[in-house]
């Protein structure tokens, strides 16, 4: 596994992309769903690939261990690992040890799951450009139908805020509080919606996206 450094002030620029990849993959009921193939690849090595295409900033992704399966999917990248030891503990753990790497001078942070193989790298691309254009919003992916989902930016100063959450609820507490600074970015048909956990939903999704399998 390539372990990055923290950048400095005179390396960092934009936003940070914050991967999360040290859930437990508990439905899917003995496989890693982050190692599943999409287009003969791992899922996360995937999903990092296009997070550093349209990178402005630093790209982290959170991993339960050092020597998780998982790990290997960072190697030759320009990808920083955050290990979360207590990742059984929910959502909130991952976002606090991921928030707290983010250096301190970047203008905002998105979350992103790992497990939401629609979400290309031009997707990413136009999230970062509505924060360059809005940089005090909280941007929020919502799909064709106006259903909200990822990625989100949380702008800097929010990030207190976010190291502070706990239990398996994530950044939802600090979405309600910030409501009226929520803007929407649409995404094409449900790129933003699609996350998959279970075998079911894998076999569903590789029917009807052929050309990702």
């Amino acid at each position: 596994m390539r372990m990055v450094p923290e950048c400095g002030a005179d390396d960092v620029t934009g936003c940070a992309i914050l991967i999360f990849a040290a859930g437990a993959s508990s439905r899917m009921r003995g496989g890693d769903k982050l190692l599943e193939s999409v287009a003969g690849h791992p899922l996360l090595r995937v999903m990092l690939e296009r997070a550093v295409t349209a990178a402005d900033g630093p790209v982290l992704c959170t991993l339960p261990a050092p020597d998780h399966p998982r790990a290997a999917c960072l190697d030759g990248l320009a990808v920083q690992a955050v290990l979360v030891p207590d990742s059984a503990a929910g959502m909130s753990a991952s976002i606090r040890a991921g928030v707290t790497a983010v250096p301190q001078d970047c203008s905002a942070v998105m979350v992103l799951p790992a497990d939401m193989p629609e979400v290309t790298a031009d997707d990413i691309a136009l999230m970062l450009s509505e924060h360059a254009a809005q940089p005090g919003a909280i941007l929020r992916a919502m799909d064709r139908d106006g259903v909200p989902g990822h990625p989100v930016i949380f702008p800097a100063d929010l990030f207190p805020a976010i190291r502070a959450v706990d239990g398996d609820r994530g950044a939802r507490d600090v979405l309600q509080v910030h409501a009226d600074r929520i803007r929407r970015v649409a995404l094409p048909d449900h790129h933003a919606t699609t996350d998959l956990d279970t075998p079911e939903a894998w076999a569903d999704w590789r029917a009807r996206c052929s050309s990702l399998r």
